[in-house]
């Protein structure tokens, strides 16, 4: 790892930003208290609402942290393919007696007045998702002391991030839980991806930066293996999920090991972007048509996914979780962290002794 990134916690763990008030003050701050890298996701907030998060995460804990950040989206979307897929969901918005969003609702995610605050305000980290800042933005994080992190899902991916300044890429394997985070949203080819350790090494040759891995990773064992393909940290989001500091909802922590929900998929069909998540009765009736519409369809869904969790439906909510949800362990925070590196530590041991006989 390089030494800047070294420096920001004692282990090679790096917790997900997990939008949708997942990845909240609470867990960010447990996590980089434990030792390892802690992230607030600012997805789906107001700028003045993550800087508030960022000002309690600092009255939690004293050690870094990152914060991560929804690149701009260019509305692409088909609005008839939208308009279908409005009618296809009447029967939900009728079932759950809660209306439709507005899909043309504006979509802003405040990125120019995040940049700015974090600008003024530094932080040790931030991230990016869903595409990669221009080169005068991560050049000015640079100027003022933040490692950038850009998230990708190709090795041209990577290679545009390190042309713009990036100082490490997340390399994201399709093992991972929640959304793609693919640059462009091919609609064609958006509901395949490349497996983690595949990735990482093809994102190794392509660029000099180091790697943070991420995709179904659960165990002490996996991040062992990731540092051996070549990454330099590995990022979890699901097995945070199930702690007790997480913002997810009861249902969705249970549902992680619930027998009910035996596999996950990628499916747009709740926000109109590629996202893992446990398959549910709404992946199984409305995956299929839902179109490449981001963030309208995310828009439209919103109140039916609020509706859904508020009546006890697990069956109608977003339930992301990567490939390893069922080795979910519900376990705080710190308790996790020193576990995944005790785990880590005993892999790492037991490789350096086979290699030695």
């Amino acid at each position: 790892m390089s030494l800047a990134l070294t420096d920001l916690c004692r282990y090679p763990i790096v917790q997900a930003p997990m939008a949708g008030g997942v990845s909240g003050p609470q867990l960010a701050g447990a996590v980089a208290e434990a030792g390892a890298l802690g992230f607030l996701a600012a997805g789906y907030k107001t700028a003045d609402g993550m800087y508030n998060e960022v000002k309690d995460v600092r009255r939690l804990t004293g050690r870094p942290f990152g914060v991560n950040l929804f690149m701009p989206q260019q509305l692409l979307a088909d609005p008839s393919a939208v308009e279908v897929y409005r009618h296809q969901l009447a029967g939900e918005a009728s079932w759950y007696e809660t209306p439709l969003g507005d899909p043309d609702a504006d979509g802003d995610d405040g990125y120019e007045a995040k940049v700015a605050i974090l600008l003024e305000d530094p932080v040790p980290v931030v991230s990016f998702t869903f595409g990669c800042p221009a080169r005068e933005v991560l050049d000015a994080f640079a100027e003022a002391g933040t490692f950038t992190v850009v998230t990708v899902t190709s090795a041209q991916e990577a290679r545009n991030a390190q042309w713009a300044g990036a100082r490490a890429v997340c390399v994201q394997g399709t093992e991972a839980g929640g959304h793609r985070s693919t640059h462009r949203d091919d609609p064609q080819g958006g509901l395949t991806g490349t497996g983690l350790l595949t990735l990482v090494a093809e994102v190794r040759e392509a660029v000099t930066l180091p790697l943070v891995a991420a995709g179904g990773l659960m165990r002490g064992s996996q991040i062992t293996a990731v540092l051996a393909a070549g990454a330099e940290a590995a990022q979890l989001g699901t097995a945070f999920l199930a702690c007790p500091e997480s913002g997810a909802h009861p249902l969705h922590k249970q549902a992680l090991t619930d027998p009910l929900f035996v596999t996950t998929a990628l499916t747009r069909a709740f926000t109109g972007r590629p996202a893992r998540g446990l398959v549910n009765r709404f992946v199984r009736e409305h995956g299929r048509y839902a179109p490449a519409a981001y963030p309208q369809v995310h828009q439209l869904t919103s109140g039916l996914r609020k509706a859904a969790a508020k009546s006890g439906d697990a069956q109608g909510m977003a339930l992301w979780a990567g490939q390893g949800h069922r080795m979910a362990r519900e376990l705080p925070a710190g308790e996790l962290v020193h576990l995944l590196a005790a785990e880590t530590e005993a892999a790492r041991a037991a490789v350096s002794g086979r290699s030695a006989r």
